[in-house]
């Protein structure tokens, strides 16, 4: 696939190998480069087509020696059908108000990242963030990024209470999640996919074609939740493409 980027040519380099936090006994590496302060939207619309993704000011994608398990993924927002779950999920949800911010950092979006943290991801490398980590972690770019709060309906008129939030990247042709958390609490409300079914609607409504998801793992729990979602696009050497059913089997049963 030929990409052109629209600025001075990127300099990439490749992290040392380090634990996998997904596949038990693998290990990953990483290629990247950093966002140019000047053209930075337009980059990370270009490299996010061919697979990275966006942390702060820098690019992404796995370059794992003897391991492809990681691969992008995207929803077709125009051609999603909402399943009778996905709209149970909606309806549970009708008295959650969406709010866009700006991408500024708040102690109460951080105390919420806390306590998801600390509830579903205790183990992993984000559960020792501190504010001035989540405050780079919104903060620190120069693309065209927003925060998403989704608050309870109040009954007075002021702020309702704060029940999920997503770090989002407004590009050319989509909506990419950057980072999205939520109360760990509220379980009947299926939150996580909640945000995403409402910003497939907002992708929409806003005339773009895509949602952009980051990485499936395949045979990673963790991530599995991410095909769920039907239709949904994989990219592959050849580009992009449906999901199949053979890609929905474990790995073992696919080969």
């Amino acid at each position: 696939m030929t990409q052109h980027f629209p600025t001075r040519q990127l300099r990439f380099f490749l992290t040392a190998p380090a634990p996998c936090p997904y596949l038990p006994d693998r290990h990953e590496r990483k290629v990247f480069a950093h966002l140019p302060l000047s053209d930075g939207a337009s980059v990370n619309d270009s490299l996010t087509q061919v697979g990275f993704r966006r942390s702060q000011n820098i690019a992404y994608r796995p370059a794992c020696e003897s391991c492809q398990a990681c691969i992008s993924a995207r929803i077709p927002a125009r051609d999603y059908v909402f399943s009778r779950s996905e709209r149970r999920t909606l309806s549970r949800n009708e008295d959650i108000e969406r709010h866009l911010v700006e991408a500024e950092a708040t102690m109460e979006q951080f105390d919420l990242l806390r306590r998801y943290l600390l509830t579903r991801h205790a183990d992993g490398g984000m559960a020792e963030m501190t504010w001035p980590d989540y405050v780079a972690m919104v903060e620190d770019t120069a693309v065209r990024t927003h925060v998403i709060e989704y608050r309870q309906r109040s009954r007075d008129g002021g702020p309702g209470d704060l029940v999920a939030c997503a770090l989002v990247d407004l590009m050319h042709d989509g909506l990419s999640l950057v980072y999205s958390f939520y109360d760990p609490a509220a379980t009947r409300r299926s939150l996580g996919s909640f945000v995403i079914l409402d910003h497939v609607i907002q992708a929409c409504l806003t005339n773009l074609p895509y949602v952009y998801l980051g990485y499936w793992v395949r045979g990673s729990d963790k991530m599995d939740y991410k095909i769920r979602f039907s239709p949904i696009e994989l990219l592959r050497p050849e580009g992009w493409s449906l999901l199949s059913h053979r890609d929905r089997l474990p790995p073992r049963a696919a080969e």
